[in-house]
């Protein structure tokens, strides 16, 4: 029963929201139309503000890449990572992670076709996916967005925030299936 519940739900859930929304408004008397334009007038200024943050970042982050520094730092914490029982091959999609979900997805669909979705690799590697948060991408968007310039703080907090969810991942994925 609970299945079929969950299953109309989802199945209605969208439609009825993008149906209730604008009748709302019209009883409302909202001018729909008017606020939709405003809405999307500030969204560009908001794409226009965040967007030199997100190249500069972009740009890092292939830099990063291409200089070969994510081998390094991999081979430098690969024993770290195999005494708490955490594949070494898990580390460079657990830092990408931390820049941008794009690439760290990336690297995830590699990690998937070189050992499988059931594998420990895999399943880790996904637990932890789902479990970090692009921490310097969400800094530059919203800190840049509203101008904040000291993130020393937040940056700090979002990257142990990031270790203690993939350290987290580990643990549990190994406590599972491990």
């Amino acid at each position: 029963m609970f299945i079929k519940v969950m299953d109309f739900l989802a199945l209605y859930a969208i439609p009825f929201v993008v149906f209730a929304i604008p009748v709302y408004a019209i009883i409302k008397k909202v001018k729909v139309y008017a606020v939709f334009v405003d809405g999307a007038k500030e969204g560009l200024t908001v794409a226009a503000t965040i967007l030199p943050f997100l190249c500069c970042m972009l740009c890092g982050i292939g830099m990063f890449r291409a200089s070969g520094a994510m081998e390094w730092v991999v081979g430098i914490l690969s024993p770290v990572t195999n005494l708490i029982g955490m594949p070494a091959e898990i580390l460079p999609m657990g830092i990408m992670r931390s820049f941008s979900g794009g690439a760290a997805q990336g690297l995830l669909a590699d990690l998937l076709t070189n050992y499988g979705p059931d594998s420990l690799v895999g399943r880790m590697a996904s637990v932890a996916m789902g479990s970090t948060e692009t921490t310097f991408y969400c800094i530059a968007v919203y800190f840049g967005c509203v101008g904040v310039t000291k993130v020393r703080h937040a940056v700090v907090a979002g990257l142990l925030a990031d270790l203690a969810s993939l350290l987290a991942a580990c643990f549990v994925t190994n406590i599972i299936w491990g």
